[in-house]
């Protein structure tokens, strides 16, 4: 006797976007894209930007102090320690402290989205951000020593490597990744009708942004998430908003059917507050509002574009709310 069994596949991966190679402790890996060569040089060009304009207030500040406290004793050997002194503040000091306090990121890795981190994706330590700022300083850049087979070995050192590391990263044992993602929003998990009656009476006063952004995260990657992983995370996820929203559901529906609901109804009535917003700027200031756009062949200059936007500049109100129907099953319905 022969059995035939269906088996379902997982849905083909999205493209690679988690290149830093970064896992968390329960062994999953982080959706982190590792910074490249084009990237980090823009956040160098204004690191040394904002460099140059320090090292100008920093001179000028010693140069009036050396010649107030100092005054017959100046001469040149002191005035080039005063150099080195100013060089090892600037470029050294700089990237140190910055790092230090802001999380290990510079003013430059800040303005483009970037961040030092450990290996292990763990925050950077002061010594960890001394070694690549003296190895930086002196085979990268500036380059002290052989400046240009320096610099040329740093870029073939950051082209190869996997996750786009610089000489002082290999040293320090350090990486520096993106904090801004790269991935599209997919439309959500359209709401069970059986829970729109429900979402419209829910207290969302306590539901803050960053919960609603982790649900948000959980809904888009949903297609990509495989049993238990699934389950345990929607799991969680929905015991988090129900302790911070009423009433329960009525209905017996899967997690993620009632954090789609959820979502569905705050980003309604996020809809509407802006709408009315928009509607008292109207009014206050008539002129910032273009005029209706008349649809081509149309009699009359009332017509308006057809649609929920032809109807809203017309004075009748938003459309309504539709709801494709769904059915509960052991598995979501795909997005796109």
């Amino acid at each position: 006797m022969v059995f035939t069994v269906g088996v379902r596949a997982q849905p083909p991966p999205p493209p690679r976007w988690a290149d830093a190679g970064l896992v968390s402790g329960e062994a999953v890996e982080l959706d982190v894209r590792a910074a490249r060569l084009g990237s980090r040089v823009l956040a160098l060009l204004i690191d040394a930007v904002i460099q140059l304009a320090l090292a100008l207030v920093l001179g000028a500040v010693l140069g009036m102090v050396a010649l107030a406290l100092l005054g017959d004793y100046l001469d040149a050997a002191l005035a080039g320690a005063l150099q080195i002194v100013l060089l090892v503040l600037v470029l050294i000091g700089y990237p140190v402290v910055m790092e230090r306090f802001a999380g290990g990121r510079t003013v430059g890795k800040l303005a483009v989205g970037l961040r030092v981190v450990r290996a292990d994706g763990g925050p950077v330590g002061v010594g960890q951000s001394l070694t690549r700022a003296l190895v930086g300083v002196a085979v990268e850049w500036p380059g002290l020593v052989l400046p240009l087979l320096s610099w040329a070995a740093s870029v073939t050192v950051m082209l190869t490597d996997p996750r786009g590391r610089r000489l002082g990263d290999l040293v320090a044992g350090t990486l520096v990744v993106h904090t801004r993602g790269a991935t599209l929003w997919r439309p959500l998990p359209p709401a069970a009708p059986p829970l729109l009656a429900w979402a419209g009476t829910l207290d969302l006063t306590r539901l803050d942004d960053g919960l609603a952004l982790a649900v948000r995260q959980y809904l888009d990657r949903l297609p990509q998430l495989a049993e238990p992983d699934r389950f345990r995370l929607g799991r969680g996820l929905w015991t988090e908003v129900a302790a911070v929203t009423s009433p329960p559901p009525p209905w017996a529906a899967p997690d993620w059917a009632y954090l789609s609901a959820v979502l569905a109804e705050r980003g309604r009535r996020a809809a509407h507050r802006l709408g009315r917003s928009r509607a008292v700027a109207a009014t206050l200031w008539p002129e910032l509002v273009p005029a209706p756009a008349v649809v081509p062949g149309s009699t009359g200059p009332g017509a308006v574009l057809p649609g929920p936007a032809g109807r809203a500049r017309a004075g009748c109100g938003p459309p309504r709310r539709r709801s494709n129907p769904i059915r509960y099953a052991a598995e979501p319905p795909r997005v796109s």
